[in-house]
């Protein structure tokens, strides 16, 4: 019954928080909504924009699901993005940007692969200064993101900087290394079905093997884990590494999907976005697909909306605040219903 009601619920409560935030904003509300909706799926061009914006709030939301069932509050999502670019930009440095470059197909893979690892070594850290030293996982990945953005700085305008010197930047990678995309006109990636496939197999990895029943428990309850003798430390470290393999995969499908090469700006907080993103779709890896397209449309429309109005892209971060605050309500609401069949 709660969860049906939920279910229900989300639906009108995102359209509810949308009105009353274009309602805050002084917004026609009817213009408003038909600017979203033209720019988040209006034609094929808008479908892409709406379909490229989802694919990194779908892995890193990914990654926060995997950490918070495992129990660690994973706030890193952002540096792990970060950092997992940096390792696939150092990869690039020496299979692409070398006399003999390596095939096209085989450097994006290894990219990926070093994207991937760079993440999950970066999670790893943070899940092993807790299990180890005591360090609270929400502390140490905050902080942890301070220092990839400033790693990022220094690889940009020192050690990867592109070879002329001249901005901080990395070289840009050519059309042969990156994601193919459905066509020249439109942005969308090999990484859109890339994430959607994670998605199912995220799902496969929690719920349908032991790993994934044993990193839940701990989630759960770490007494019932000790009784059945799970190593909590281990699941929990565990539970970080594969968070920040899938954020580090979001850093690469980005790198190799769109942005070619790395700089300041890389990261558009897409780190911190995959935590609501995660929370709407009730921590299930299936349902984030749909709120990652919830949110991914909303970035798509709301470029729509910012070129004939005074809102920009602001107005989906308050809508994603307002939408997070009432997943709350509606969560502490819906848990004091009694349940169906409950005496």
């Amino acid at each position: 019954m709660n969860r049906l009601l939920r279910a229900a619920l989300f639906p009108i409560g995102l359209l509810a928080v949308l009105v009353l935030t274009l309602c805050v904003f002084r917004l026609p509300i009817l213009d408003s909504l038909k600017l979203l909706f033209s720019g988040a799926f209006g034609d094929k061009f808008a479908w892409s924009r709406t379909a490229v914006k989802s694919t990194p709030l779908l892995l890193t939301g990914l990654g926060m699901v995997v950490a918070w069932r495992g129990g660690m509050y994973n706030i890193g999502g952002e540096g792990q993005f970060i950092v997992g670019g940096v390792f696939g930009a150092s990869v690039a440095k020496f299979t692409v940007f070398v006399p003999h470059p390596l095939h096209g197909w085989v450097s994006t893979i290894l990219i990926l692969v070093a994207c991937v690892v760079g993440g999950a070594a970066w999670a790893w850290l943070a899940g092993w200064l807790y299990v180890r030293r005591g360090v609270e996982v929400v502390i140490s990945t905050i902080l942890l993101n301070f220092v990839a953005l400033q790693f990022l700085g220094y690889c940009a305008s020192g050690p990867l900087q592109e070879m002329k010197k001249q901005v901080p930047l990395t070289d840009s990678l050519p059309d042969s290394v990156m994601l193919p995309k459905l066509s020249r006109q439109m942005d969308v990636h090999l990484g859109v079905a890339i994430a959607i496939l994670v998605a199912g197999l995220t799902y496969v990895y929690l719920f349908r093997t032991r790993p994934g029943y044993r990193l839940r428990l701990v989630g759960e309850s770490t007494r019932m884990a000790r009784a059945n003798r799970i190593d909590v430390g281990k699941a929990r470290i565990q539970a970080m590494v594969v968070s920040g393999a899938l954020c580090g995969l979001a850093g690469g499908v980005e790198y190799l999907g769109m942005a070619s090469q790395l700089g300041s700006g890389f990261s558009q907080q897409w780190g911190f976005l995959g935590i609501p993103v995660a929370l709407l779709g009730g921590l299930h890896p299936l349902l984030c697909i749909g709120s990652a397209g919830v949110f991914g449309a909303l970035f798509a429309g709301s470029e729509d909306l910012a070129r004939f109005t005074t809102a920009g892209s602001t107005l989906v971060y308050v809508i994603q605040a307002v939408a997070v605050l009432g997943y709350v309500g509606i969560k502490a609401y819906t848990d004091k219903l009694p349940v169906e069949g409950a005496l």
